[in-house]
């Protein structure tokens, strides 16, 4: 029933994020939902919602539509009520009020690092993407990235064969793969333990102005975030003004700066990103210091539940393995 309630919700019209979440904690069902009236929102909100018709009942319809594509289809629900939505989300501006997933959720105080870039990549930077993402998984990190051609596919390949956790932000429902070409990598980013994430339930289209907007999320669920080759007007420059806006982390990649390809993140990188090439150089770059990736067992950093800042149980584990190593 809390699932119908926050379907419902998530439905109405023009209203903020803030507003979604005061009314999801007030409403005690659905029946209180049926009998809301346009005065109701308008004392809880201090302000005249815009959508000029209200009409619950057809926002429960469709909520009820919602709940059970989601059921056939295997997706899950989370809120910002629940505990395990995912904290950064809620510092960012305009949070995701739902998230629609597939797959087993992290603990959201790992370490994730965003990995974006072009869809018409160079070879070196279809490179650069898989084997930093190999390496920034074998070290632990989680690698995020938007499964969109070039650049993503390759970091979500680089961070499965790292053996480690991805996840797939997406701009259309999480029942589906787009583009259909990397239909075998989203299957398998499922099978192998990865995460689908969408603030769009199930059935929804790729519609163009659904990815600079689910960019924020990419962002925003990350430390930082790495370009790795975007021309001028690449949609990763978006993920990349959202990552400063967030105060997050924004990193550019050698690869990229020496690009035909790289117009944007050479722009990046005269503008102040730093310039990386491995993963050690994040760790570095995060004052973590660390040692070449090979020398640390994967289960030596893998996180454990801790209230340390991010990223610093990676370097608690690193700095242990090197005294055992001296």
């Amino acid at each position: 029933m809390k699932e119908l309630l926050a379907l419902s919700v998530g439905s109405i019209p023009s209203l903020k994020y803030a507003e979604r979440v005061s009314l999801l904690e007030n409403l005690k069902g659905v029946d209180e939902f049926r009998s809301l009236r346009p005065i109701d929102l308008a004392s809880l909100f201090h302000r005249v919602p815009r959508n000029t018709i209200w009409d619950p009942g057809s926002l429960l319809e469709g909520a009820e539509k919602i709940a059970s594509s989601m059921a056939k289809k295997g997706v899950l629900l989370l809120t910002p009520l629940e505990s395990l939505y995912p904290p950064q989300l809620k510092e960012i501006f305009d949070p995701p009020f739902l998230i629609f997933y597939r797959g087993p959720l992290p603990t959201w105080n790992e370490t994730f690092l965003a990995v974006v870039g072009t869809r018409k990549p160079t070879i070196q930077g279809r490179k650069a993407a898989y084997t930093l993402a190999k390496e920034a998984s074998e070290m632990g990190m989680v690698i995020v990235s938007g499964l969109a051609r070039g650049i993503d596919g390759e970091a979500h390949r680089g961070a499965l064969d790292g053996r480690g956790k991805t996840i797939a932000v997406l701009g259309h429902g999480p029942d589906t793969v787009y583009p259909v070409s990397n239909r075998k990598l989203g299957e398998r980013i499922l099978k192998e333990g990865g995460l689908f994430l969408s603030e769009y339930p199930p059935g929804t289209a790729p519609l163009p102005y659904h990815f600079p907007a689910r960019n924020r999320i990419i962002s925003g669920l990350c430390r930082g975030t790495l370009v790795i080759e975007a021309p001028v007007g690449s949609g990763a420059l978006i993920t990349a003004d959202y990552a400063l806006e967030q105060g997050r982390d924004l990193l550019v990649h050698k690869v990229g700066m020496e690009s035909p390809q790289g117009g944007g993140t050479q722009r990046l990188g005269e503008e102040g990103a730093p310039v990386i090439e491995t993963s050690l150089d994040i760790l570095n770059h995060w004052g973590l210091g660390g040692t070449r990736n090979i020398d640390v067992p994967v289960e030596k950093v893998k996180h454990k539940a801790t209230n340390l800042a991010p990223g610093q149980w990676l370097a608690d584990q690193l700095r242990e393995e090197l005294k055992r190593k001296r």
